[in-house]
């Protein structure tokens, strides 16, 4: 499959909340329970570090960071999002995608990604260790999915090698 990886731009939206959506309806890849406007999107997350990929026309997958923390101290920490059309799993697009964020996050100066998984989201968690991600603790029960059923949360990290380092 030919795809390029390519930064978001605005008129991405439509197409990327509908893979949020996705991920969204599978209840083991967010807690949103729905889609944010892209004005309270575009608000929570780095501008720098906005990724999708694309085969054509079509938007297959996306990441982008938000920052952890408003303190100038965790400047150089981000927490990563990464959603990929649910047609799209399994094709090495996650892959791709997570290694040109994170090259992306170090030429823009971040030092440490987390990722906060839905422990049942097994696929996630594979993904984030394929691109050097380690498990740094489990958070039993730390939420509800609809108000039903309480999830645990992986959560992982990736130092970086080049920036932050000495």
């Amino acid at each position: 499959m030919d795809y390029i990886i390519d930064e978001m731009i605005k008129s991405d939206w439509e197409q990327v909340a509908n893979i949020y959506l996705e991920g969204i309806k599978t209840e083991k890849a967010t807690f949103q329970t729905e889609v944010p406007t892209w004005d309270n999107w575009n608000n929570g997350h780095i501008t720098s570090c906005r990724l999708v990929v694309r085969s054509e026309s079509e938007v297959l997958g996306w990441a982008a960071l938000s920052a952890t923390s408003s303190r100038c101290v965790y400047a150089g920490v981000a927490e990563v999002s990464i959603y990929i059309g649910e047609n799209y799993n399994g094709k090495g697009i996650g892959t791709a995608l997570l290694k040109e964020l994170i090259k992306l996050s170090e030429e823009n100066g971040f030092w440490t990604l987390q990722s906060g998984i839905i422990r049942k989201n097994t696929q996630s968690i594979a993904l984030h260790k394929n691109c050097g991600f380690r498990e740094i603790g489990i958070r039993e029960k730390v939420a509800k999915m609809n108000n039903k059923e309480w999830m645990d949360v992986t959560f992982m990290e990736r130092r970086s090698t080049i920036v932050g380092i000495g």
